[in-house]
């Protein structure tokens, strides 16, 4: 029970009414006092205090007023003789409660374990729950004490009940995979139990690999997520391992496993390891779907970003700047117009001021959008070929496309064209057989047709897998092709609850929001109209705080003034106080050093023993 009790709610909830008076009048001095608290205590908790130090001294007080007994009494209440068991039953009697028995926890421990602990993970809300359920039977609930242990109990007696559930689900096969898993961790010779490398080419077990993130967006980060992919498929886990247990759940025990180490997950038993490795498993699979398709996105605007600025590049350093091209272009045509017959050296070039400002001017002419674009596919074609290509196949291989949508059909069928031709030599098979039918509107822009299409009417294979990809990433990021096994990728028709349309109300009740659109927008104009017209206020009375509205450029701009420098918090000045207290002043290379000298990742760079060096280097 809570100590802090204001006068408003000591008033409300202390107060003896009539019939509480009638329960005390046969009693005086500590007994009144301390059946009188009893009484209220039961009232609010339901229970009675564990001992007298629970009983807030703000609700003595108020309490020994209205009994006209002195506060000091209740330090004398008797809590081992028959008297405090005779008041403790007389009041359960008063309010139609029982005290609990041995069966009842046995019932509330089930209880729990089938029907609160698979959807509640705090046993905190659990143990409420309890007393909850105790006060709902008319139950006196256990001290708090009794309910942490009886809830303990449910969850021990659950998780063995699901593990072992798990466990008969899993096949012979896919557990001695799992239990590799840890073995090859603990292996120092690299060969797992299936002959495959237990370490993977980084030095790290595959165990390690798995929790371990993607990198940073490269073709390497993707293909080592595409292995890491293919390595949790081939344990071959239940698709519906845990299909009927929430989410939370599952994600509760792969945040469990992923902070295990192999050797903790050694010493447990058969059904809780492989309970935990096939929870980290199967959510591993969906993230690194994620992953391996947030890589993806992030490539293919890679390869396009990375080609344009080489292009930039060139370009830049060809081209060159001529002033004054209209007037020199009149002098030309004014030239041409009174010499028609001269040649271009004794006409042309006088007025131009040489041959070089005329090839100055044809470089800047010839340097537009159109051969800046065609610059821009040559240089793309040639790095998709010679070094991005490689993710083609592994990436179509480890990703299954699904679309819901009939406008993004050709899509979905150039996939299936680029799966039927990765077998194919491109040297034997730069093009498409022409029997083939290539999807081309929706998949290939106009600005890409000619170097797609040759002038035999030929699809060649590198321009078009390059446009794929496009289409693919574009198709992808707005939904309308999703990836099965993904969760932030996954069917955008599994987004909404199974049952939403049946009901409807329940869902928008749980949002807060109105299920009539008018009503929302009516709601939302209000909102805005409202802080408009308090913000409009504010810059009359110059009330902002440093909001106003001035000129830039010409045009109206808000400026928010800079936010002052915030006190730097209480917990870093404390971390830096105590490192002060203990080592003085410390150079940053100092601190630098001390772990290099452990871990031993300076070698590559530098001598531990080189200061100087160190120091120059960094």
């Amino acid at each position: 029970m809570r100590q802090d009790w204001e006068p408003e709610d000591l008033i409300e909830v202390w107060t003896l009414l009539e019939d509480d008076m009638k329960k005390v009048r046969n009693k005086s001095g500590a007994t009144r006092l301390g059946f009188a608290l009893l009484l209220k205590f039961f009232e609010v908790e339901a229970r009675f205090p564990e001992s007298a130090k629970e009983m807030p001294a703000a609700a003595v007080e108020y309490v020994a007023q209205q009994v006209k007994v002195p506060a000091e009494a209740w330090d004398a209440y008797d809590w081992q003789g028959d008297r405090i068991k005779r008041h403790r039953k007389e009041i359960r009697e008063a309010y139609g409660f029982r005290a609990i028995t041995e069966e009842d926890q046995e019932r509330l421990a089930e209880w729990l374990a089938a029907e609160l602990c698979p959807v509640e993970l705090s046993r905190d809300r659990l143990a409420a729950a309890v007393v909850a359920r105790c006060r709902n039977d008319h139950i006196e609930p256990p001290a708090p004490g009794r309910v942490g242990r009886l809830v303990g109990k449910a969850v021990k007696d659950f998780e063995a009940q699901f593990c072992r559930s798990r466990m008969e689900r899993i096949s012979h096969a896919t557990r001695s995979r799992l239990e590799d898993l840890v073995a090859d961790s603990q292996d120092e010779t690299g060969e797992g139990a299936d002959g495959q490398d237990a370490v993977s080419a980084g030095g790290r077990s595959h165990f390690a690999e798995l929790k371990a993130d993607p990198g940073a967006p490269g073709l390497e980060s993707l293909l080592a997520e595409v292995n890491k992919l293919q390595r949790v498929r081939w344990l071959e886990l239940p698709a519906d391992l845990f299909g009927d247990v929430s989410e939370k759940l599952v994600d509760a025990w792969r945040a469990r496993a992923s902070k295990e180490y192999p050797a903790n997950l050694e010493r447990m038993k058969p059904p809780r390891r492989l309970t935990l490795l096939a929870a980290l498993c199967h959510v591993r699979q969906t993230e690194i779907t994620d992953s391996l398709v947030d890589l993806f996105i992030q490539l293919v605007l890679k390869i396009n970003t990375r080609a344009e600025r080489k292009v930039d590049k060139e370009l830049n350093a060809e081209l060159k700047k001529v002033r004054g091209k209209e007037g020199m272009l009149l002098r030309v045509a004014e030239a041409a117009l009174s010499e028609p017959s001269g040649t271009v050296r004794r006409v042309i070039y006088p007025v131009l001021g040489g041959e070089k400002t005329l090839k100055a001017l044809a470089a800047e002419a010839a340097a537009n959008e159109a051969r800046y674009k065609a610059r821009v596919r040559t240089v793309l074609r040639s790095s998709y070929s010679a070094h991005w290509r490689r993710m083609l196949s592994p990436l179509l291989g480890a990703l299954e496309l699904k679309c819901n949508n009939t406008a993004y059909r050709p899509v979905m069928d150039a996939i299936d064209l680029l799966q039927r031709y990765l077998d194919q030599p491109l040297k034997e098979h730069a093009f498409f057989d022409p029997a083939e039918s290539v999807p081309l509107a929706g998949v290939v822009p106009e600005h890409w047709r000619a170097a797609v299409v040759d002038d035999k009417g030929r699809v060649e294979r590198i321009p078009y897998e390059l446009c794929v990809l496009v289409a693919l990433r574009d198709a992808v990021r707005r939904r309308e092709i999703w990836v099965v096994g993904a969760n932030r990728w996954r069917n955008p028709e599994d987004d909404l609850p199974a049952d939403f349309e049946d009901n409807r109300d329940v869902h928008y009740a749980a949002l807060g929001q109105p299920q009539d659109a008018g009503e929302f927008i009516a709601a939302l104009q209000g909102k805005l109209r409202t802080s408009l017209d308090r913000f409009d206020r504010a810059l009359v009375e110059g009330t902002t705080g440093g909001v106003a509205i001035v000129k830039k450029h010409g045009e109206p701009w808000i400026r928010v003034s800079p936010r002052a420098k915030q006190e730097e918090p209480e917990s870093l000045v404390a971390i830096k106080g105590e490192i002060e207290r203990r080592w003085g002043t410390i150079d940053l290379l100092d601190i630098l050093k001390w772990p290099c000298s452990r871990i031993a990742t300076a070698n590559g760079h530098v001598a531990l023993s080189d200061y100087t060096g160190l120091r120059s280097r960094c």
